[in-house]
């Protein structure tokens, strides 16, 4: 495995292997077994003969000033690790100045999907986001790129942009994965501390509880009247705040007005200081 850090270096590499199928996990480092199966699946798409990069880098774009930057979990070594287990090819490591110089000015932004849920509560998140990836492809030259579906809205919104820019990638969204009692996989998962960890599973809870009364029924059950008694058995059993929960269509993410079979799910969470997401079809 070659780790590199420098931009001109890394694209030698890949130009030189233009004739390989590339394919590139985008992660913030800290890995876990969310990240892992991502991998896993990138090594499926390109086989042995393609090439597996991950990139590891903390994007300070998509940082609000009062959001976690600083503290966000950072594991070099240990990622490192993994990714030689996962017999992953090449990491990229570039650090801050060589991706965002004193002088940058010029991002990548999508106007549509990115208005409602985590773009609502995290205004500048989905502007760092697409900008960090549209720079990571132009550098690699990837012919396909995993993501996890526990950002789904993110990953829809890179698939706009791969579509608008003509990027000749293939996105592919992987399947969550979860801990023993269904909490999603984060790194901010670290944050929490006993109490908050036991209360975590009120994500899954409520997604669960949203599929099984839409499953119950014949027909579409009105959004707000579903949102009221999600809403009162969150407060009812647990002390988390909750941010949002949204109903949509999980292609184009239109917001529903009735949710029905099919319809996709998020939902947003604070746990004392840490900020949680999940997302479900029910």
């Amino acid at each position: 495995m070659k780790v590199y850090s420098s931009i001109t270096s890394l694209r030698q590499k890949t130009l030189s292997l233009s004739q390989k199928n590339i394919v590139v996990i985008p992660t913030m480092g800290n890995l876990h077994e969310g990240h892992f199966s991502l991998i896993k699946k990138g090594r499926s798409i390109v086989g042995e003969e393609g090439l597996v990069i991950v990139t590891i880098f903390v994007n300070k774009t998509q940082f609000s000033p009062k959001e976690d930057l600083k503290k966000y979990p950072r594991s070099m070594k240990a990622d490192l690790n993994h990714c030689r287990r996962l017999k992953v090819d090449s990491v990229f490591t570039p650090k801050d100045q060589s991706m965002y110089s004193h002088e940058y000015s010029t991002f990548v932004n999508e106007q549509q999907l990115s208005k409602a849920m985590e773009g609502k509560s995290r205004p500048c998140h989905f502007k760092g986001v697409t900008t960090i990836v549209a720079k990571l492809f132009n550098i690699i030259q990837p012919n396909a790129a995993v993501f996890g579906a526990k950002d789904w809205q993110q990953a829809t919104i890179v698939k706009r942009m791969v579509k608008d820019l003509n990027f000749p990638v293939k996105i592919i969204i992987a399947p969550i994965i979860r801990e023993k009692d269904g909490l999603a996989m984060s790194s901010r998962n670290s944050y929490l501390n006993s109490s908050e960890r036991a209360e975590a599973t009120i994500l899954i809870e409520t997604i669960n509880l949203a599929k099984n009364i839409v499953r119950k029924r014949k027909t579409p059950i009105s959004t707000n009247i579903l949102l009221k008694r999600l809403k009162k058995n969150i407060t009812k059993k647990h002390t988390a705040t909750l941010d949002y929960i949204e109903f949509f269509n999980p292609n184009s993410l239109e917001p529903m007005e009735k949710v029905q079979r099919g319809t996709h799910m998020a939902i947003a969470i604070y746990l004392g200081k840490t900020r949680l997401i999940d997302n479900g079809r029910l």
